[in-house]
Parts: C-alpha cells; structure tokens; sequence
C-alpha cells in the first residue's frame, strides 16, 4: 500500500515519473540490489544478518573482471578479447568468490559460535580489504560486449539485468515455499531448539544460507560490472543498508521465521521508487539518507509491534 501510495505521490508531483523509460531505469536500478536482498531474506529468515554483501560486491565484480581481462594487465583497455577468457568463466569466478565468502562467515557462525552481526561485520571491512589488495586501488574497465550485454542488453526491450532479477525471485519463491529446504528455513528461524529437535540440521540449515547470500552477491556483481563497464573495490559501499532496509520493509523478520520473496520484492522496488523520486524531486542525496534510516527504524518498529501482537 505504501509502495502504490509512493508511486501515486511522485507521479503527481513530476510529470515524467511513469514515463516508460524512466519505469525502465527504476527496474533496472533495483534489480541489482534486488538479488542480493533475495539472499538476505534467507538470512533474516534464520535470525541472521550479512553486513558484508556490499564489500563482496566489490570483491567477486573484480573476481570476475580480472578472469574477463585475463589478468590487470590490460584492465583499461576495450576489447581485448584475445587477452582475455570466456564471460562464462567470469561469470564461474564471481559465483565462487561469492559463495566462498559466505561458506567462511557460515562456517564461523555455526562452528564457532560467533554472532552473525560479528561474524559479518568483520567480513565487511576484510573483504574490502582483499578487493583494495586486489585491484591496488584502481578500477577494471573496458570489457568485451559480450560481458556488458548481461548488465546494458536488452529482451524484447526490458533490460537483461530485470529479466534476471525476475527469474532469481520467482526460483527463489519456490524454494522457500514449495522444498523441504524452505520449510526448515523458517523452521530455524521460527524457533531453532525445536527444530534441532524435529530432526532438522539447523546448523547445516545456517551455513547455506550465508552461501546463498554470497551466491547471490556475485551474480550480482558480476551483473553491475557488466551494466557499469567497470569494476572497482569502492563498488557497493552502503548497499547493505539499503538491502537490509528492503527486506525488512518488505514484511521479513528481524525476529526470524515470518515473511518472504514477495515482500522482498515490494521493499526493494519502494526503496528503488523512493530514490528515484526524490532524486527527480531534487532532494539532496544527505537528505535521501535521512529519509531511508527513518523509514528502516520506523519498519523495526512496526516489526515489533507486530511481533508482540503475535506473542
């Protein structure tokens, strides 16, 4: 409701908000951070949290730009495709990046015992760290077209990095309530004790989601170095609280077991008409910042007032 009140708004106050190209670039604005909140669901959903996404943004687009470029030799120069390797190859090293990165933070939440909050803030400022020794403070850009079509191409007009966010949700719908896997997330995250005791591996259960996530953050860095022709260790600064922002507006618990892909997509798409908005309002981006940290505590809150409700 408060998404189609945001659209009616701003489609009032400026005349070229619904403008089909416009719609277009909203979309394709929130499809990136759109997969990676899809992830972040699967977190919360277990009472977790990942404060590192937007520094394994960094990390797995550079993964990816450096197996593209065959190295940083040639990191600003266009189309060398005989210097390089297979998109698909920068594609499998984007993913790997990702999901090792969270097999490490899954492994030190449910082995180690040290709190998700912890755990990911720590790997917020190393994985920074390791993007920055990798790219030696310097951006990677000028890749072959074949590598920007998956961020600046189009299907039928709609941008491929929208297609792509569709089809992650739609999957990711499915699993979580239509598979086993799925039930258990919300299991663990509903009340871990019983489900250990229902015969659930809830740390197994854990693990794989901070997999996801880091799966998810890598398909979408690789995505915004395609769209951005360009890769660097700053990429993604901030995004993490946009994502956790998105999530949780969109009806995703804090307290773990309740909410879902749908509300994620909703959270997201109103941040993403949010900023828009705003910016074609020409609303400082200081004062966007203020509005988005208010409009997050102010889910928090309604979340616990719900929450109390339920008890």
């Amino acid at each position: 409701m408060f998404l189609l009140l945001l659209i009616l708004v701003f489609s009032l106050l400026h005349q070229n908000f619904l403008h089909p190209l416009n719609v277009m670039n909203v979309l394709r604005q929130v499809s990136i951070s759109g997969l990676i909140a899809i992830g972040m669901t699967f977190v919360i959903l277990t009472r977790g949290i990942d404060l590192s996404v937007g520094s394994q943004v960094a990390l797995c687009g550079l993964a990816a730009a450096y197996v593209a470029k065959g190295g940083l030799e040639s990191r600003f120069a266009v189309g060398v495709e005989q210097a390089g390797n297979p998109v698909i190859l920068a594609v499998l090293a984007a993913l790997a990046v990702g999901m090792a990165a969270g097999a490490v933070q899954g492994i030190a939440i449910t082995r180690l015992k040290v709190p998700p909050f912890v755990v990911t803030l720590g790997g917020l400022t190393a994985f920074r760290g390791m993007a920055l020794l990798l790219s030696g403070g310097g951006p990677v850009s000028g890749f072959t077209p074949d590598y920007t079509w998956w961020g600046q191409g189009r299907i039928m007009m709609v941008p491929v990095p929208v297609i792509i966010f569709v089809v992650v949700a739609i999957i990711a719908h499915i699993v979580l309530r239509y598979t086993r896997f799925g039930l258990h997330v919300y299991a663990v995250g509903g009340n871990e004790a019983a489900a250990d005791l229902n015969g659930i591996n809830a740390r197994r259960v854990t693990f794989l989601v901070y997999v996801i996530v880091g799966f998810l953050s890598g398909f979408a860095a690789f995505v915004l170095s395609a769209r951005l022709n360009s890769a660097e260790a700053v990429a993604g600064l901030g995004l993490e609280l946009d994502i956790i922002a998105a999530v949780v507006i969109g009806g995703t618990s804090l307290f773990g077991g309740v909410g879902g892909i749908g509300g994620t997509v909703a959270g997201v798409l109103l941040i993403g008409v949010l900023r828009n908005g705003l910016v074609l309002l020409n609303v400082s981006s200081f004062v966007q910042q203020i509005i988005i940290g208010v409009i997050l505590v102010m889910a928090v809150a309604f979340d616990q007032y719900a929450a109390r409700r339920r008890g």
